[in-house]
């Protein structure tokens, strides 16, 4: 067996021990299969009785039969129900493990995995690969076993009658393993340019919904729809291929088995000569009806091989290492300083580093501004805080302990954080307040957060109040008005800790107001570190600290920076020029 023939087993046989659990399911659907394929050669036995007592002109047996064939009847459609039935529990236990398994581990992996993945495919392995898995669990192994076993029986029935006459089967057996094992590696390469492609779709779409409005404003209806046909172009090519190459497989496989029947039925008509009637009718009746599960086997495998590709794509996500979490710390409540040490962080596929030599300290209850331009490494240096990335040169101390040695889940619970680019979910204002780990907070404290966050002054204006459902990323709220939902969200969970990325840029002078109130109330005598905050805020920060390249140039008070007439004092002048008001 080649290295790629032992993969996909490997695969395969990986994907059918989700089947374990349900091993009473698979055994009773096995044996429902077992019934169902035994009717087959049965029914050639009928038909050869019938004739041979057709000719004997018995009595006893003309009234017999009938009863036979009723049973055989009803024997089929029991095995058929039984097969199919509890397989299909089967699978459908199957693909709801997988999916589930999958969706845990995406949130498990690290943000670099995120950075590094097309959103599309991530999407299409949950909805069309587990679908592909669905047919390798489903249809696949119905036809396997059900036609599997009643191409044995019929088999077993034609060697009974006759083995010698039977032995053409043997000749063409190597011919069909040839054809079959040159169609499935076809239909490998076919099905993964297949998922590919609807990953490609998928991505597209959902680029669509989530920026329609920067596509009807700037025009870009006709690329997106260009871009979008292409892939549907090249997804439909691909699936023709697929078909196209199981369509001509299962004619040639029927060509070669006609051929083996033809020259089966020649030799038949010498070898047979001394039978009756009915026994060449029914051994030729089992010949015959061979084709149909040939052909059954052949679909089963074009199902398997996509199955098998789809399922390797789903392993390798399960396969892959989830955040590094080796820590054990686990205080209850952090005091909040923090200390940075040498710090220098590179990401893995740049060029140079985005962090150089960062030292600096923040005492419990100060405040941090982080200033400068785009690509300083303001933002890589607050997602090192909470483990986004891991650090491995210079170190990082909360409360004196490198936050490697923490336990991860337990270091997030101490840091709360407010971005530029606030994440509503589909859901209730309530629910969005007291998201996540912050579910089972009391009503009254989900209101009180809504109050300081200066957020109630519009809830109050729906009619269902913090029951209003907000849409899908809050789309249904102004940029101010979801900003202090999200400062809302950072006081409940009242951590000693608070990062505000770019949390007021862009927002207008009442939304400023609110969000500048809110933000005092949140700050309050929590650590912060603050990216490109307003003057207000710059201004009564503890310390500033102006980065360049990811180096820190210069630290200090809001007047002490002026009076240095350096690099603050020039971002000062260039964005606080109107009416004091900028954003770094």
């Amino acid at each position: 067996m080649s290295k790629t023939s032992k993969t996909d087993f490997e695969i395969y046989k990986r994907l059918l021990t989700y089947t374990k659990s349900h091993r009473l399911l698979f055994a009773i659907s096995i044996f429902g299969f077992l019934i169902y394929s035994s009717t087959q050669p049965l029914f050639a036995s009928l038909i050869q009785q019938i004739i041979d007592t057709v000719q004997a002109k018995s009595r006893d047996k003309m009234l017999y039969l009938p009863l036979y064939f009723s049973g055989l009847v009803v024997l089929r459609g029991i095995g058929n129900y039984l097969g199919n039935y509890y397989l299909a529990k089967v699978s459908l236990n199957v693909i709801h493990a997988l999916r589930c398994e999958l969706f845990d581990k995406y949130t498990q992996l690290p943000t670099v995995y995120f950075d590094d993945n097309n959103s599309g495919y991530m999407i299409a392995r949950i909805t069309h690969n587990v679908g592909q898995v669905a047919q390798a669990t489903t249809d696949a192994i119905r036809k396997i076993v059900q036609e599997g076993l009643t191409a044995l029986g019929l088999l077993g029935y034609l060697f009974y009658m006759n083995w010698q006459l039977s032995l053409v089967f043997l000749v063409v057996a190597p011919v069909i393993a040839l054809l079959v094992n040159y169609v499935s590696k076809r239909l490998r390469m076919l099905s993964q340019r297949i998922q590919n492609s609807i990953g490609d779709m998928t991505h597209i779409t959902s680029e669509l919904v989530n920026g329609h409005r920067i596509v009807r404003s700037y025009g870009g209806e006709a690329y997106e729809k260009r871009r979008f046909l292409e892939s549907s172009l090249y997804n439909r090519r691909q699936s023709l291929k697929a078909t196209t190459t199981s369509s001509v497989h299962n004619q040639l496989m029927q060509l070669v088995i006609a051929v083996a029947l033809a020259f089966l039925m020649y030799m038949a008509l010498f070898f047979m000569e001394q039978d009756s009637v009915g026994s060449f009718v029914g051994y030729l009746t089992a010949a015959f009806l061979l084709p149909r599960p040939f052909r059954q086997l052949s679909d089963a495998n074009s199902d398997i091989q996509k199955g098998i590709v789809a399922a390797d794509s789903l392993f390798k996500v399960l396969d892959t290492e989830g955040e590094l979490d080796s820590g054990t710390y686990a205080p209850d409540r952090c005091q909040g300083a923090l200390e940075f040490k040498n710090l220098t962080f590179q990401y893995a596929s740049a060029s140079e580093p985005s962090l150089t030599d960062i030292s600096f300290k923040v005492e419990p209850g100060q405040t941090i501004a982080l200033v400068g331009a785009s690509g300083g490494g303001k933002s890589t240096l607050v997602n090192l805080v909470s483990r986004f990335y891991s650090h491995d040169q210079g170190q990082i101390l909360l409360d004196g302990v490198e936050i490697n040695d923490y336990q991860l889940a337990n270091l997030r619970k101490h840091i709360a954080l407010v971005n530029q680019q606030v994440i509503l979910f589909n859901d209730t204002i309530a629910n969005n307040i007291a998201y996540g780990a912050l579910a089972g907070a009391s009503r009254e404290s989900i209101e009180q957060a809504a109050t300081d966050a200066y957020a109630m002054e519009f809830i109050s204006k729906y009619e269902h109040g913090l029951d209003t459902e907000i849409g899908e990323n809050g789309v249904k709220l102004s940029g101010g008005q979801r900003q202090r939902l999200a400062l809302a969200r950072a006081l409940l969970k009242d951590a000693p800790i608070l990062i505000l990325d770019e949390a007021t840029s862009a927002l207008d002078t009442e939304s400023e107001r609110y969000i500048q109130a809110a933000l005092q109330k949140v700050m309050g005598n929590r650590t912060t570190l603050v990216i490109a905050h307003r003057l207000s805020t710059i201004e009564n920060a503890d310390v500033i600290l102006v980065m360049e390249r990811g180096r820190i140039v210069e630290r200090g008070s809001h007047n002490e920076l002026l009076a240095l007439n350096g690099a603050y004092a020039r971002l000062h002048a260039m964005q606080f020029r109107e009416n004091n008001e900028g954003a770094f």
